[in-house]
């Protein structure tokens, strides 16, 4: 609750709408305070789960019942849960912090620490929850919160656009999400997880009615569907690189520890679920594979810093996504975690770069940053070292143990994905040293970007674009300590809890696996000897080699011979092209989908609205009964003569016909 708190007391008296009462000092300390408060109880929740084994799944009052279905408000704390607020509470708490020194100059700097603070709430509710109507409230909260995030500069059209079509992408999601939790509902007849779980294997009997699809197989496919959504999954994913048009801070936090962790949590904690239904582990399987391979091959092209890293995110989200179909479910959360301090890191140390850089983006004019920027240079380097999957850093030991795993299951799928992720090593480890050496290293380019020329030409002689005003500098301490206390758990935290939370009884009550089915976790655990042989038995594997490969032709062809990139460009256009156009699915979304959508709708608007309804069944039937009160009128002259006339025609007309029928 402490972070709803300081949202509202912010975004109320530090607002034009509560009469700003509060000034920029107070509002940021309240969200601090109500973030830090929020850290402390769950690490203190953490630490009690560990050490004493506590457990809590409770109802604390019931909002409502219909039909016997009860809509409850309760909390569930385990293992799962407790890393889960850790994660957000940190992540989040550096944001704020870093959020004092990149917002500093901007109008809306109290209305953003409320919505953050509200982002985090939000997520909290969201994995705290121990039933699905709960859930449902905490998923659509980061949904509508991000959507005021994405769109915080609401005088920029391109920020509009990204927020509109992040929360339009999104109810396609959820649309299948609020289909497998009524189908749940239907069912179970209830909406709490333990009541749930207790009922899963009663519906493996059932099939759809009207199909004969096993009704679990539905139901855990549209579930998976509304992760697809808030975990960007592919064909879902085209909102996350557009959400780079909010603040960098929101695209740290929206990217590492809330909303797109949403859908990787959501099918985590209802594994006794999926665990019965190979078909949709299998989906899982391939979605996560497209997304890991396909969505690194974009991040080779980009120029924008921030897009680079965005693209990083979709597909280590493919990652945790293959985890899960292959049933190593505390693997994918556990990548989870690890992605969220180095994933923060780098969109945090992205935005202390263009801070430095005087807010240019874009990594072609950058180069040599090093030497102007050492506490951000060398940050950002231990945060590329993780995501690539360096032996002895965090991500090295998720993201191996995801391999590992897809290597190891049983499932038709795993081929696939296994090949998927292989290759992804080398195309994570090309596109992040890419941006780490155009950034960092080689030639200063900052002074060379037309756009510093064009804004120097219209500031003046004082403010020369080669002046000392355009060197890069390095961050405020607000900024650069956020770096430094998320490279710490960026190197160590793998090393530190890779046995209780693979091997170990962490996640005991929290996730369940079928071992006789998908012995996975088993198969790894039989050959895990520690973190540091691990490490150690790595460096003779095939990861690391592609991994090194990815980040010696990233050297070679940025630094030593940059010829090569644009020689490759020129010989591999349509590629490129392709590339560029992001597979064309926004073409397709755009064109086909959305214009296909809108003449649908014109077409029941005229056809069905004003033709079928106003048309003929409002206008017409008063037209017809006017057309018939017209003729009717005028048998009701008032002469005496025509109704008697009426009446002589009446009865000839009835003695005519009783005639005819005598005969």
């Amino acid at each position: 609750m402490a972070p709803l708190v300081g949202a509202v007391l912010a975004g109320i008296f530090g607002t034009h709408f509560g009469g700003n009462w509060i000034g920029r000092k107070v509002s940021h300390s309240l969200t601090i305070g109500g973030v830090l408060l929020a850290f402390v109880l769950s690490a203190l929740t953490l630490q009690s789960v560990v050490q004493d084994g506590v457990r809590f799944n409770e109802t604390l009052y019931t909002w409502m019942v219909v039909g016997g279905l009860k809509m409850e408000i309760g909390f569930m704390v385990d293992g799962l849960t407790a890393m889960m607020m850790c994660v957000v509470t940190f992540v989040s708490l550096m944001v704020h912090v870093y959020t004092i020194g990149y917002m500093d100059e901007d109008e809306g700097y109290n209305r953003f620490f409320a919505y953050i603070s509200l982002f985090t709430f939000a997520m909290l509710m969201l994995v705290m929850s121990n039933n699905m109507l709960q859930l449902f409230f905490g998923w659509e909260a980061v949904g509508l919160v991000s959507y005021l995030l994405i769109g915080f500069w609401y005088n920029k059209p391109s920020a509009i656009f990204a927020n509109m079509k992040a929360f339009l992408v999104n109810r396609v999601g959820d649309f299948g999400f609020i289909l497998g939790i009524g189908l749940l509902a239907a069912y179970t007849g209830t909406l709490n997880y333990t009541e749930v779980f207790g009922k899963a294997s009663s519906l493996t009997a059932l099939v759809l009615p009207g199909t004969d699809w096993m009704l679990l197989t539905v139901i855990c496919i549209c579930l998976f569907i509304g992760a697809m959504g808030k975990s960007a999954q592919f064909p879902l994913h085209v909102w996350l690189p557009d959400s780079m048009e909010g603040p960098t801070p929101i695209s740290a936090l929206i990217h590492a520890a809330t909303m797109v962790t949403a859908g990787i949590f959501m099918v985590a904690r209802m594994s006794p679920l999926f665990e019965l239904s190979d078909t949709a582990l299998n989906f899982i399987l391939v979605i996560g594979a497209i997304t890991a391979l396909f969505m690194g091959f974009l991040g080779i092209i980009q120029n924008d810093i921030k897009r680079v890293v965005a693209y990083s995110t979709l597909s280590q989200l493919g990652y945790m996504t293959v985890a899960l179909g292959a049933s190593a479910y505390s693997v994918a959360v556990f990548h989870l975690m690890t992605h969220a301090f180095f994933k923060a890191l780098l969109f945090l140390g992205a935005g202390s770069v263009i801070m430095g850089m005087h807010h240019n983006q874009d990594i072609r004019w950058m180069g040599g940053v090093r030497k102007y920027m050492p506490i951000t240079w060398i940050t950002s380097l231990l945060g590329s070292l993780a995501l690539i999957g360096t032996p002895f850093f965090s991500g090295f030991y998720s993201k191996d143990s995801i391999i590992e795993a897809v290597a190891e299951s049983h499932l038709p799928a795993a081929g696939f994905a296994h090949f998927a992720v292989l290759a992804g090593v080398f195309v994570t480890a090309f596109y992040s040293f890419r941006m780490y050496f155009l950034v960092f290293h080689g030639k200063e380019r900052y002074d060379q970007n037309p756009e510093v020329h064009h804004d120097a030409h219209h500031r003046g002689k004082h403010d020369d674009a080669h002046g000392h005003h355009n060197a890069p500098h390095e961050s405020p301490w607000v900024v650069w300590v956020p770096l430094v206390m998320l490279a710490i758990p960026s190197v160590a935290i793998g090393f530190m809890t890779i046995e209780p939370m693979l091997f170990g009884e962490f996640f005991k009550d929290a996730i369940l696996v079928n071992a006789d089915r998908h012995p996975v976790m088993r198969e790894l655990g039989e050959a895990f000897h520690g973190p540091v042989a691990m490490a150690v038995h790595a460096l003779t594997t095939a990861p690391f080699w592609l991994a090194l490969g990815g980040v010696v032709t990233a050297w070679y062809m940025y630094l030593i011979n940059p010829a090569v990139p644009a020689a490759l460009a020129r010989a591999l256009r349509p590629l490129v092209v392709l590339l560029e156009n992001k597979y064309f699915l926004d073409w397709i979304n755009e064109n086909i989908l959305a214009r296909g959508t809108r003449l649908l709708g014109a077409g029941l608007w005229k056809g069905g609205d004003r033709m079928l309804i106003d048309g003929l069944l409002v206008n017409g039937s008063w037209k017809l009964v006017g057309w018939i009160s017209g003729r009717v009128r005028q048998f009701q002259s008032g002469y005496l003569y025509h109704y008697a006339l009426a009446m002589i025609l009446g009865i000839f007309v009835l003695m005519t016909y009783f005639v005819w029928l005598n005969k």
